[in-house]
């Protein structure tokens, strides 16, 4: 699903916050997660990501930093998007954060997550619902 007026990519398979975060779930109880398209947009050219220290492994409750997104624009951070178990951070960011620009729901994840409660996800945006956070009123 995309919007057709600034080309924004809001793929059917990912469950999304307001905050311009989506996760996919890999398993019942794994997830990767990641910014939106719209979110890579509005900053421009990333420059740098940075990861909160010691945080794999780390039980992180919902709405917890996991890390910072700069660009000339502005910064972005990155939190939780639900309660869980941080397994795994994309080191590779680091090194190449314009993965955020360039493929936002492929390399350019950020961290996996093994959630705490699956019923979370019940209470995250569908596809069309996030569309309608970031399409002007009068698109729609």
């Amino acid at each position: 699903m995309s919007n057709p007026d600034r080309g924004m990519n809001v793929p059917d398979d990912l469950k999304y916050r307001e905050n311009h975060q989506w996760i996919k779930m890999i398993d019942d109880i794994t997830g990767i997660c990641g910014i939106t398209d719209f979110a890579q947009d509005s900053l421009g050219d990333i420059t740098f990501v940075e990861f909160i220290n010691n945080i794999i492994g780390s039980e992180n409750p919902e709405d917890e930093k996991i890390a910072i997104i700069e660009s000339p624009k502005d910064s972005f951070d990155v939190y939780s998007m639900v309660s869980g178990k941080i397994l795994e951070i994309n080191r590779l960011l680091e090194d190449s954060p314009e993965l955020l620009n360039s493929d936002p729901y492929g390399d350019g994840w950020i961290f996996k997550i093994e959630i705490e409660d699956a019923m979370v996800l019940e209470d995250l945006l569908e596809p069309d619902e996030y569309l309608e956070t970031i399409l002007p009123d009068d698109f729609i």
